[in-house]
C-alpha cells in the first residue's frame, strides 16, 4: 500500500486567518457577535459557544476588560449622511464662501470630494434586539 501524501500541518492561528479575510462583525481589532444571532443558533452550537466563551472569560479574567459600546455602522458616502450621522463621524456640512455645501472634518479641513469620500457611519440596526426572539437561519443547501 502506498504511503499517504504528507499533509500540510494544521494552522496554529486559524481564528486569525479566518478573521483576516472579510467577515461580518470583524475588523482588525474586534469581533462582534450579535446576541440575537448567537441565541438563535441551534442548541448544540449554543452549548459549544457557551463553553468557548466561558473558557475565554476564565482565561482572561485578570485582564482589565473595559465596557464596550457597539454601534451598528456601515461605510457610507459622506454626502449621503444626515446631520446626526455627520456629527457622529466628526464631520459637518455647511455653506461655503461660494454658497455651495461643503463638508469639513474634525480638524476643519474641507473634504474635496464628499460624493466619493466614504466614512464608517452609524445606521439603524438591521437586526432585531435579543429580546425580540429567534432569527431563523437560512436553510442549508441540499446535498
Amino acid at each position: 500500500m502506498a504511503r499517504d501524501e504528507p499533509h500540510a500541518p494544521a494552522s496554529t492561528t486559524p481564528l486569525r486567518e479566518y478573521l483576516d479575510r472579510p467577515a461580518p462583525g470583524a475588523d482588525e481589532n474586534y469581533l462582534v457577535v450579535p446576541r440575537v444571532l448567537a441565541q438563535s443558533m441551534p442548541l448544540r452550537w449554543q452549548q459549544v459557544f457557551t463553553g468557548l466563551l466561558a473558557d475565554l472569560h476564565d482565561a482572561y479574567a485578570n485582564e482589565p476588560w473595559p465596557d464596550y459600546r457597539v454601534v451598528p455602522s456601515r461605510w457610507e458616502v459622506l454626502a449621503d449622511l444626515d446631520e446626526e450621522q455627520l456629527a457622529a463621524t466628526g464631520f459637518v456640512a455647511d455653506l461655503g464662501p461660494d454658497g455651495e455645501l461643503e463638508y469639513r472634518d474634525s480638524a476643519d479641513r474641507v473634504v474635496e470630494d464628499p460624493y466619493s469620500h466614504r466614512v464608517l457611519a452609524p445606521v439603524d440596526d438591521p437586526l432585531p434586539p435579543a429580546a425580540a426572539g429567534r432569527v431563523e437561519p437560512r436553510p442549508a443547501p441540499s446535498l
